[in-house]
């Protein structure tokens, strides 16, 4: 969902109706503003986020948009869904119909979710080349042995995708807790991991992705901008 660039002639025709020639006839007059400055290039590059007046006429003033949600148990990470609540109803935003979600959580667990109307800052996050630490605690059913560090770090044949996962670092807090922190996020993941030492996960709660951290003094349910 990365925002694309456009050049900015182009841009003016599609949302003026107007000739390519005639746009850049109104650019060599100085009928168009980029960011509040004059511009007469016709390839100057622009995006969803670029201020563009032409003739005094705003055409486009989109602020980007960062929200940091701490999510409770029971809350889709969805935009609409016809049977439980979505972390958009959690949010009281006037743009809040969008945004999207960056790295989803499944209906039983909670904690940080980071919501966005910036396609280039969600991919920079979620893209598995970037290998962004996301960070997790994980409450089991069953003791932790250190032989779960070794088989967490040299990653999981999952067949169903095809795939090994990417090394992945377990930290054990105590007896049945720990921590994980994964840089890519396959479906289910960590349960599945668990899941090949036959132990159920009880809880899964996300505490960071990347440099955002869920505040400690932020309750569930609620939300800030960043």
């Amino acid at each position: 969902m990365a925002a694309a660039s456009n050049r900015l002639d182009r841009f003016l025709a599609r949302r003026l109706q107007r000739s390519l020639k005639q746009i850049r006839l109104d650019l060599v007059k100085g009928q168009v503003n980029v960011d509040n400055e004059l511009c007469d290039d016709p390839s100057r590059l622009v995006n969803q986020f670029t201020q563009i007046d032409y003739d005094g006429l705003v055409l486009q003033n989109n602020q980007p948009i960062y929200i940091l949600l701490h999510k409770p148990i029971g809350v889709v990470c969805a935009t609409k869904d016809a049977q439980h609540k979505t972390v958009i109803d959690l949010i009281h935003h006037p743009q809040k119909n969008e945004l999207h979600i960056v790295g989803r959580l499944d209906l039983n667990s909670s904690g940080l979710v980071l919501l966005t109307n910036d396609g280039r800052w969600s991919s920079a996050l979620t893209d598995p080349k970037h290998k962004v630490n996301k960070v997790y605690e994980v409450e089991v059913e069953y003791p932790i042995t250190e032989d779960y560090i070794t088989a967490f770090a040299q990653g999981m044949y999952f067949e169903y995708e095809d795939h090994i996962t990417a090394p992945a670092l377990l930290k054990i807090l105590s007896v049945n807790k720990a921590q994980v922190v994964l840089t890519e996020g396959k479906y289910h993941q960590i349960k599945r991991m668990f899941g090949r030492f036959r132990n159920p996960v009880l809880k899964l709660h996300r505490v960071a992705i990347g440099n955002y951290t869920l505040p400690p003094d932020l309750k569930v349910g609620e939300w800030q901008l960043l």
